[in-house]
């Protein structure tokens, strides 16, 4: 497995240009917190059972569980902190939005939305999306954006 230093140094080379780069801090954090909202869409019946409270009570937290203990924090034990905490604050997020708006709706939208704004960055940018030769840097993105934002 590659290390952190080694995805963020591949991702890098295709986000290199400022309005890229913009556009990227609020594009993929948008598309993390769709994909949330779409996992926490799926009829969750079978958790019920065993998790207590709707907001941990989907498969949203159960393939969030998943992916930070199987990638994030075996890439960084403080990327896997940082990943942690925005992957609550979607969760969290998400269910109140559902109390208000079909959160299936909601996250279908933002996500068309989001990656609309993602392929206009990087047609900008001149540079093909990273995910495009290793589907790992839908993964990576968040991680590089949250890192960028509040890792140093």
């Amino acid at each position: 497995m590659k290390t952190l230093q080694q995805w963020f140094d591949s991702y890098a080379v295709s986000h290199q240009d400022p309005t890229n780069i913009a556009i990227h801090y609020i594009c993929v954090p948008a598309i993390f917190f769709s994909v949330v909202g779409l996992f926490m869409s799926i009829p969750s019946g079978v958790l019920n059972s065993f998790l207590p409270h709707p907001i941990i009570a989907n498969w949203a937290f159960v393939v969030l569980a998943v992916i930070l203990v199987l990638f994030y924090f075996r890439l960084s034990v403080k990327v896997g902190l940082q990943m942690l905490l925005f992957s609550a604050f979607c969760l969290v997020l998400n269910y109140y939005i559902s109390q208000y708006v079909s959160i299936l709706y909601f996250s279908i939208i933002l996500f068309i939305v989001a990656w609309i704004g993602q392929f206009y960055g990087h047609k900008v940018e001149g540079q093909k999306p990273s995910f495009i030769d290793d589907l790992q840097f839908l993964l990576v993105g968040p991680a590089w954006v949250i890192f960028k934002l509040f890792g140093k």
